[in-house]
């Protein structure tokens, strides 16, 4: 049973070994059995079958490697948010419909969808934060559904009651450079937990936010879960704007509920002219990847691309 177990896992190598033994085995045996053949025919004969062999060989181990590419690991692009590009990438925008946005050619420096990536299968997702293009930070869950679409994660069916947990275990990577800075209240990285999609409270809606951070219950309209994609005035689920006032791209973590503070700490200028929105420093671009295979994200300082093979 052992010898078989070890001759399953034949390689192309051993393959090579056995096929010369068999064949040095049938020349000595015509050798000394009088097949009529000379030695020089017998390694004429011999070299070719060789030749043949390693020629066999060779094109096995090609189209192996051209597998290997054609399965590698590959993340794709689905969304770009930069928050002081000019166009404002709040609850309402994009998520739910999955319509390009942007340019391939500045999708990495603009706000940027791409439709095709929207409806791609996806078991893991990163969120990286860049600065023009250069991995500041990055953590990587997996889905707790696979091979969904972030078009159906985010799509309207999803938004009504909304308020999904849709990663479980926490990240399964956190890298973030050395000389990262704010860090404090970076609605990314700053807290801990699984990723909440679609986080309806109120009029009020957060397109992605941590579990360890404040989540509000969903008849509180206190403007106060803080992430991605946000808005205090809209119908959350059905995707519907109130008024043009209160949509924002990035929210930092902060307690600044409604009635209480007036003053809730932005990135960048991409925001409505609500009197409580305050423009703050911009930490940098968040890019949201996806993949059906991938598990591990390029590490802070690897440049970014529209598709990264691993």
């Amino acid at each position: 049973k052992q010898w078989y177990q070890r001759r399953v896992a034949i390689t192309a190598g051993d393959f090579l070994m056995m096929k010369v033994a068999i064949v040095l085995l049938c020349f000595v045996s015509v050798c000394y059995c009088g097949g009529g053949k000379s030695i020089k025919d017998g390694f004429m004969s011999l070299g070719g079958e060789l030749g043949e062999l390693s020629n066999r060989v060779e094109a096995l181990e090609k189209n192996k490697v051209e597998q290997a590419k054609l399965t590698q690991a590959r993340w794709h692009l689905g969304m770009n948010i930069n928050p002081a590009d000019g166009h404002i990438f709040g609850y309402i925008v994009g998520w739910a419909t999955g319509h390009n946005i942007g340019s391939d050619e500045k999708a990495l420096e603009a706000d940027f969808l791409s439709a095709e990536v929207w409806e791609e299968p996806a078991n893991h997702i990163a969120i990286v934060r860049h600065q023009d293009g250069i991995v500041d930070a990055v953590k990587v869950w997996q889905f707790k559904y696979w091979g969904k679409s972030l078009l159906h994660r985010f799509g309207r069916k999803k938004m009504n009651p909304g308020r999904q947990i849709v990663t479980e275990g926490g990240p399964i990577q956190e890298s973030i450079a050395e000389d990262a800075e704010n860090l404090d209240d970076d609605p990314i990285f700053s807290v801990g937990g699984d990723l909440a999609f679609n986080w309806a409270y109120g009029n009020n809606g957060c397109r992605i936010a941590l579990t360890e951070g404040h989540l509000s219950g969903a008849n509180e309209n206190d403007d106060n879960t803080h992430g991605l994609g946000n808005d205090y005035r809209c119908n959350p689920l059905d995707n519907t704007r109130i008024g043009s006032l209160w949509p924002h791209d990035v929210s930092n973590i902060q307690d600044c509920p409604l009635g209480s503070c007036n003053h809730v700490r932005l990135q960048g200028t991409d925001h409505g002219s609500g009197s409580s929105l305050m423009s703050g420093p911009v930490y940098g671009s968040y890019a949201i990847y996806v993949s059906m295979d991938a598990h591990k994200f390029p590490e802070p300082g690897q440049q970014l691309a529209q598709e990264i093979k691993v």
